[in-house]
């Protein structure tokens, strides 16, 4: 047979004939050349061979201007048809069941995102965590579950995450072996690779596909009760400064998504972010997202440098991802002057930690303030502090909602609206407990009926709101 006759043609494609033999085109290491640490292991099975063969075939001969071109379906049609009647040609080492599966593979790892394609389209996975080539991890409903995906090599994973962080313009190298990104969901990546990594290249993923969740989805799934519900709709509405606090994974962001809902559609808001991963629904918000140095160490723009322009935006609202260091101090300022109902997330325990870390964070700026000084800021800046935590069995929960009352001589003073007490472990391993209103009338009612949404004086009266079991 002629040669050129094994060739697939497809309108607009460049491409060159298979080879004779997978197994030829394979270049194994020389047996008396020692591996060194950062040499890529070999793929484990013949069929792994074959797809990394095949795979980098079509990388290097398809037309990348005609592949832009087309829509994403289109993209994966005729792909589809040049990968079948190659596969027909040159069969991989499966049963001829097994093609459609092998093709659905390859055209993952050309288009998308690899092996991790299947996980990122499964609603139930919140978590995925790439431990090295052999070892991937997702979370379910909190609960973290080994999968039997695999990729074919550490080289692999360094694929995947490249094709990750190129479409937002970011790197990844030995000189930047840190990044963050995310994907064309909202959903967060984060990846390291050698020398810090001794694993081989890691990939962590926090999902965000999907629609955002509102205040009556995460009442339904018992993060909160419908009390605390229609008093965060309040806050948001009658434009209190809001402080969401919590560890990893806890629902912090989803629930400022949440609460973003109450965001009137008029107002002009401003989101800053490390990694945009937001999802307002507003018409009038302006998603920023700092930029690292490039590889001459210039260029980097910093959130703190992303708030700072941010007042000169005209903003009703700014809304900061994750207060991590000195942009807390232009946060404070900007609260303090007239951007009321601002949102921002932090890491903190309890309430009262979240003050800790708001001096702390503040004291990066570079400015000798006295603490005074700072706790002033932080009490005139702040209203309300939301605490979330997640608890045994992977169930997350508002655990507080706390305001901020003034200042005692040197000592910021609080009081808890609501709160969740857990009382047990159900059978299944979830945690279980109460809703609770400590009967404390907040002291901004006022602002309530002044925004048009006032609430009623026994929401606040001492009870047991909702029981989780």
């Amino acid at each position: 047979m002629d040669p050129s006759e094994t060739t697939p043609r497809v309108t607009g494609w460049k491409t060159t004939p298979p080879p004779q033999s997978v197994e030829q085109t394979v270049r194994m290491p020389s047996p008396e050349v020692a591996p060194s640490v950062s040499m890529t292991m070999e793929p484990r099975t013949a069929l792994d061979r074959y797809k990394r063969q095949i795979h980098n075939q079509f990388i290097k001969t398809l037309d990348g201007g005609h592949l832009r071109s087309l829509t994403v379906d289109r993209q994966r049609a005729e792909l589809q048809t040049m990968l079948t009647k190659v596969v027909e040609i040159e069969p991989p080492p499966v049963a001829r069941t097994e093609y459609p599966r092998v093709i659905a593979e390859l055209l993952n790892d050309i288009l998308g995102f690899g092996p991790l394609e299947p996980l990122l389209l499964d609603p139930t996975v919140s978590d995925i965590l790439v431990n090295g080539a052999s070892e991937v991890y997702v979370e379910r409903r909190g609960v973290l579950e080994l999968t039997d995906v695999r990729f074919r090599d550490d080289e692999h994973v360094r694929q995947v995450i490249d094709r990750i962080v190129v479409r937002v313009n970011r790197r990844v190298d030995e000189s930047s072996p840190m990044v963050d990104a995310r994907l064309p969901d909202g959903s967060r990546v984060n990846a390291i690779i050698p020398p810090l990594s001794l694993r081989g290249p890691l990939i962590s993923i926090r999902r965000f596909g999907g629609k955002a969740r509102t205040l009556d989805d995460l009442t339904q799934m018992f993060m909160l009760s419908p009390e605390m519900s229609a008093f965060l709709q309040a806050a948001v509405k009658a434009r209190l400064n809001i402080v969401i606090a919590g560890g990893t994974g806890s629902g912090k962001t989803t629930l400022l998504n949440a609460l973003s809902h109450s965001i009137p559609d008029t107002e002009r808001v401003v989101t800053i972010e490390d990694s945009a991963e937001l999802q307002l629904q507003q018409r009038h918000v302006l998603p920023l997202e700092s930029r690292p140095p490039n590889l001459e160490g210039k260029g980097g723009v910093t959130v703190r440098d992303l708030v700072r322009n941010a007042l000169r935006m005209r903003p009703d609202r700014i809304v900061i991802g994750e207060c991590r260091g000195a942009e807390t101090l232009d946060m404070l300022q900007a609260m303090n002057t007239g951007h009321d109902g601002s949102l921002t997330t932090l890491h903190a325990n309890n309430p009262r930690d979240v003050l800790a870390r708001l001096e702390t964070m503040v004291m990066m700026a570079g400015y000798d303030l006295p603490v005074r000084v700072i706790r002033q800021q932080i009490a005139g800046a702040i209203q309300l502090i939301i605490q979330t935590n997640r608890l045994q069995g992977g169930v997350r929960r508002v655990t507080a909602i706390t305001e901020l009352v003034g200042m005692e001589q040197d000592i910021i003073t609080m009081q808890t609206l609501f709160e969740y007490h857990q009382t047990g472990v159900s059978a299944n391993g979830h945690a279980v407990g109460m809703f609770q209103c400590p009967g404390v009338r907040p002291t901004f009612t006022n602002r309530f009926t002044v925004a048009g949404c006032p609430l009623p004086p026994e929401l606040f009266k001492e009870r047991v709101l909702l029981r989780d079991f």
